[in-house]
């Protein structure tokens, strides 16, 4: 590829080497505005670089793309406000149990999760703290350097920065962390408040666990990274947080291995922050629209590979779950 140095030359390629069909003006200007990354390399298999596409015309590829970026724009706001409801209710439990917004003092009184072990895991439940507490320091020290408003009114003024606003720097993972690393009658609190299914949640890692699973789908989407078959998930969905969402609505085979099962997931907790039911529904149903038009546009094997057998069967399942409560 390293030759390539035209649009001509890498159409060239695609007709030559890959035995796809694509010519012409539009072709052209289509293949330009998607560039070589996200139009061929990004989009050229499924999961894993040995699982090639073979698309045998370009319009095959535009319609995983398109499919690719409506999912992204349908998702990304839902996630969005799914981050500040989060954050906003572990923040309300935390004060309120805290009985201050100081974060060194609920740096010490609150982030005790490690008390709760024993040798080993004493050990790396308490590196996992001070990890943490280090990275936020981090955070604070180039938020700082950037002239960040919240943080330097309150370094200026040595005064110590609140959890509020701490929540509103560091990233979603490292919210992750900071919950994980709190006491577990805490975290068991914001499950409950969420209205999470508490008889997955003796252990106190719901909360948490959605946290992650949105992560890895939120960066994605940020960094305009490809989405449609979960190449993104960097960690296994927590089994419990599974048998949450299948017991509360009646969903069988969440696996996590299909885009499906995200849109799910996001539908499922905008439900327990009581989003409007035609709202949520209509999410989906704008979804189900997206997977009709690409199974329309791509070779059956390809859809197959995207949308697996009982997709449609989950959300036509969940949205009955929706519409009944």
């Amino acid at each position: 590829m390293n030759n390539i140095k035209s649009i001509n030359g890498l159409m060239k390629y695609l007709r030559e080497k890959h035995n796809m069909h694509i010519e012409g003006s539009d072709d052209k200007r289509r293949l330009k505005n998607i560039g070589y990354y996200h139009g061929y390399k990004g989009y050229r298999y499924i999961k894993k670089p040995n699982n090639r596409i073979q698309f045998s015309k370009f319009d095959e590829l535009v319609s995983v793309i398109e499919f690719d970026n409506k999912v992204k724009s349908l998702l990304y706001p839902q996630v969005m406000f799914i981050e500040t409801a989060l954050k906003s209710y572990a923040l309300e439990i935390i004060i309120k149990e805290g009985k201050t917004e100081n974060f060194s003092d609920i740096y010490s009184n609150l982030m005790t999760d490690y008390k709760s072990y024993n040798g080993i895991k004493y050990k790396e439940a308490y590196k996992k703290r001070l990890d943490t507490f280090n990275r936020i320091q981090n955070t604070i020290a180039i938020k700082y350097a950037a002239d960040n408003n919240i943080v330097s009114h309150y370094l200026k003024n040595d005064e110590s920065i609140p959890i509020w606003a701490i929540f509103e720097i560091i990233t979603l993972g490292e919210f992750g962390n900071l919950i994980s690393t709190l006491e577990l009658n805490i975290r068991k609190d914001i499950s409950k408040d969420l209205g999470l299914n508490i008889a997955f949640d003796s252990s106190g890692v719901l909360v948490q666990s959605i946290i992650f699973s949105l992560k890895d789908l939120r960066n994605a989407i940020a960094h305009n990274n490809m989405i449609f078959d979960t190449r993104f998930k960097e960690r296994n969905i927590n089994k419990l947080l599974i048998k949450a969402i299948e017991d509360d609505t009646k969903v069988q085979g969440i696996l996590f291995n299909s885009i499906t099962d995200y849109i799910i997931l996001v539908s499922y907790i905008l439900k327990k922050l009581d989003k409007n039911n035609k709202e949520i529904i209509k999410n989906i149903n704008d979804y189900i629209k997206y997977t009709n038009t690409l199974e329309e546009n791509v070779p059956r094997q390809v859809y197959d590979q995207i949308i697996l057998t009982n997709d449609k069967q989950k959300l036509k399942d969940f949205i009955n779950f929706v519409k009944k409560n």
